[in-house]
């Protein structure tokens, strides 16, 4: 049988791969993840990264702007009052991104077998919220609309961890491509503020990436 030939491999990965006896083997080896990974599927491309140019890496998701409340004016003693504050209305959820955390590493098989492929993080890295410009209020408070909206449960930071493994099979002259990191939660939302006077401001379309789960993500090539 010919050596496998490995391909770019990254000081933060760490690969052992095991031929197989036969293409239609059944393997005993059991991947290693931690809790928060899932099963996730290999796919033909490498994944998509958002369109957004304007993206904000949020450093303090709970801090926002101070604003004093006002009373109605003096001269209008009945005129309708609103407490002010800012709002955020989620409007549509989008899929999954995935942010890697280390480099992208890829595995070539050159043999005539399928063979066992497995990767090891090596690296710690910590993700948070990405955010368009004009939230008017906190992103703490975004996420927490977005949650009650969908049902799901994301994070303000979540962290991938090293020491994390997964075992792929990698098809005859084929390249398997392996980043570990977290996905996040795509949502375009509406952001504004309400004033004393129950008018609001203009509306800015926000659209927001937030952690949801930790795990990697595979492909072919």
């Amino acid at each position: 049988m010919g050596a496998i030939k490995n391909g770019a491999i990254g000081s933060a990965v760490v690969f052992s791969v095991i031929s197989v006896l036969s293409a239609g083997s059944a393997f005993a080896e059991t991947p290693i993840s931690t809790a928060s990974d899932s099963p996730v599927a290999i796919g033909t491309a490498p994944p998509a990264e958002p369109e957004e140019s304007d993206l904000i890496e949020v450093s303090d998701p709970e801090s926002e702007p101070t604003f004093k409340p006002e009373k109605p004016p003096i001269d209008t003693p009945d005129g309708v009052y609103c407490s002010p504050k800012n709002v955020y209305k989620p409007k549509t959820k989008g899929t999954t991104y995935h942010v890697g955390v280390g480099p992208t590493n890829a595995n070539y098989n050159g043999t005539s077998r399928v063979a066992r492929s497995t990767f090891t993080s090596e690296v710690t890295g910590e993700v948070g919220v990405s955010v368009t410009a004009g939230l008017s209020g906190s992103v703490g408070a975004m996420v927490a609309e977005i949650e009650a909206k969908y049902d799901v449960e994301l994070s303000l930071k979540m962290t991938a961890k090293l020491g994390n493994s997964i075992a792929v099979d990698t098809p005859p002259k084929r390249t398997t491509n392996g980043r570990y990191g977290v996905y996040r939660l795509k949502n375009t939302g509406v952001s504004y503020r309400l004033y004393s006077n129950c008018k609001t401001s203009e509306s800015k379309t926000i659209t927001s990436y937030t952690p949801i789960k930790v795990g990697w993500t595979l492909w072919e090539s």
